[in-house]
């Protein structure tokens, strides 16, 4: 039993594939970036007579680096990649074959093709033989990316792992004319990495995962449309 598909099944079919080529696009990275506040403070009552008490930390042999949570950290974005790759592959086969007509007492045998040729062509024919043949193949690609990033976004502390290192996080939206552009990052430091004013490079943030774009028309107008995409992705056939 032969399953039949009618024309609008078909078309149906095919409009589904288109729309899914064209939204198979790169996602900015989901999660939330919000600031982590850090948990609510309760103040011990106050004990009167006493110069020091527990409702006032007082630390006078100790640096401002962020260490709890809910405490900023200011990352110096420093990031540039670049990359190159080059690959050329060349073949070439030639293949000449002769083989001379044998010579048989003194004499180079001939033979008459059998058929309705002419009695005015030359019906002799020797044992000469040849084969030739000639392959070639040429394959060249070439690739190269460069890319660049600077700046500096604030981020807070959002979990202390039990090894003491510090999962950050954060986000840096900027409104501009008709467009809104967004800097995101998250990953973990050291504290030992951490500058005394409070800074670390974009380089020493373990799994750090940065993610620059943006919104808006102006952002759109540097997309490719969906039905481009679909001809482009990998759903397309040809």
């Amino acid at each position: 039993m032969q399953a039949y598909l009618s024309p609008e099944k078909l078309a149906g079919i095919f409009l589904s594939a288109l729309l899914l080529g064209g939204c198979a696009t790169t996602a900015p990275p989901s999660g939330d970036y919000r600031a982590t506040m850090p948990s609510a403070y309760h103040s011990e009552a106050q004990e009167n007579g006493s110069i020091y008490h527990a409702a006032r930390d007082i630390r006078l042999f100790e640096d401002v680096k962020a260490r709890h949570v809910g405490d900023v950290i200011t990352v110096i974005l420093s990031e540039s990649t670049s990359a190159s790759k080059s690959a050329k592959t060349t073949a070439d086969k030639n293949q000449d074959t002769s083989i001379a007509a044998p010579t048989i007492l003194g004499a180079t045998p001939t033979f008459n093709l059998p058929g309705a040729l002419p009695l005015s062509s030359n019906r002799n024919n020797t044992l000469e033989s040849g084969l030739s043949a000639s392959r070639a193949f040429y394959g060249e690609a070439d690739s190269s990316q460069s890319n660049s990033l600077s700046g500096a976004i604030t981020v807070t502390i959002a979990d202390v792992l039990p090894n003491g290192n510090l999962v950050v996080r954060g986000e840096k939206w900027l409104t501009l004319n008709q467009g809104e552009e967004y800097i995101r990052i998250s990953g973990i430091v050291r504290p030992q990495d951490i500058n005394p004013n409070n800074t670390i490079l974009s380089t020493q943030i373990g799994d750090a995962r940065i993610a620059y774009s943006g919104k808006g028309f102006m952002h759109d107008s540097n997309s490719m449309g969906w039905l481009a995409r679909f001809f482009n992705s990998p759903i397309w056939p040809f």
